[in-house]
């Protein structure tokens, strides 16, 4: 049990080109919440984190998110629409697929090389 009650939770996701980064996560729909030099707050949802102008190369490249969404489909539909790896050479984008541990996972990296793992539960 927590000593008090939890408000809120935010991952710290490292960003190589902090520049970069913000704009690619504003490519992908993310709202900017608020940012100084050293952090900006994106929001998806109700969801949030905090980019983070640091980077490790051994740390990013590690460092993955889980986003559980209600339609990958949609997700693929939206992010080939929009063209990413026209626009950040580099990034994997991957259609989704059924993954052995049961989710239809869609993985995308950023352009720091932080993965994501876009998912549903959907049958495949």
């Amino acid at each position: 049990m927590a000593p008090s009650k939890i408000m809120d939770l935010k991952p710290f996701v490292p960003a190589r080109d902090f520049e970069l980064a913000k704009r690619f996560y504003a490519d992908l729909g993310f709202a900017l919440n608020r940012e100084n030099s050293t952090t900006a707050e994106f929001r998806v949802g109700s969801w949030r984190f905090l980019l983070q102008n640091f980077y490790v190369r051994q740390f990013a490249e590690n460092f993955m998110m889980h986003l559980m969404v209600e339609d990958v489909d949609r997700w693929w539909k939206h992010l080939s629409g929009i063209r990413l790896q026209e626009k950040y050479p580099g990034i994997v984008l991957k259609a989704p697929e059924l993954q052995n541990w049961g989710l239809r996972v869609l993985f995308l990296t950023d352009p720091t090389g932080v993965l994501w793992h876009i998912a549903d539960e959907r049958a495949g």
